[in-house]
């Protein structure tokens, strides 16, 4: 009885381990979005993260006519590119990111987490964007 009792807990933690593992530890997915930085503010209770939110332009709508804006909402994993990020708030950024199942306190309250800043333009042409 001890030994089914002692093998039910090994598979329930180790369970609890792969299910936490894959929620909060495992990249879902990479890329790169890009569009004009909206923000970027420090905030939190107990855990202060960088949170930030940049407008994807140009997406159709489906009204003929007109043009439907798309928000990106990231958290930012480094102080380092936070800061240089605060310094070209409205500028057009392109940002590589982490997508995770799950947000962390500690690592911000989005599930995107931006890891790096691929490129930073003054002001981008839109019909550059549509070749």
């Amino acid at each position: 009885m001890k030994k089914i009792l002692s093998l039910a807990v090994i598979g329930v933690l180790l369970f609890l381990i792969i299910f936490c593992y894959v929620r909060y530890f495992f990249v879902f997915g990479e890329g790169v979005k890009a569009g004009n930085l909206n923000y970027i503010v420090k905030k939190g209770y107990v855990f202060k993260t960088w949170e930030g939110k940049v407008i994807q332009t140009g997406i159709v709508s489906y009204i003929p006519g007109s043009v439907q804006s798309n928000e990106f909402e990231f958290s930012i994993d480094s102080d380092s590119i936070a800061s240089v990020l605060e310094l070209n708030n409205g500028k057009f950024v392109e940002l590589r990111y982490k997508e995770y199942l799950a947000p962390l306190p500690w690592r911000g309250n989005s599930k995107y987490v931006v890891s790096e800043i691929v490129r930073i333009a003054e002001d981008i042409d839109q019909q550059s964007l549509t070749k």
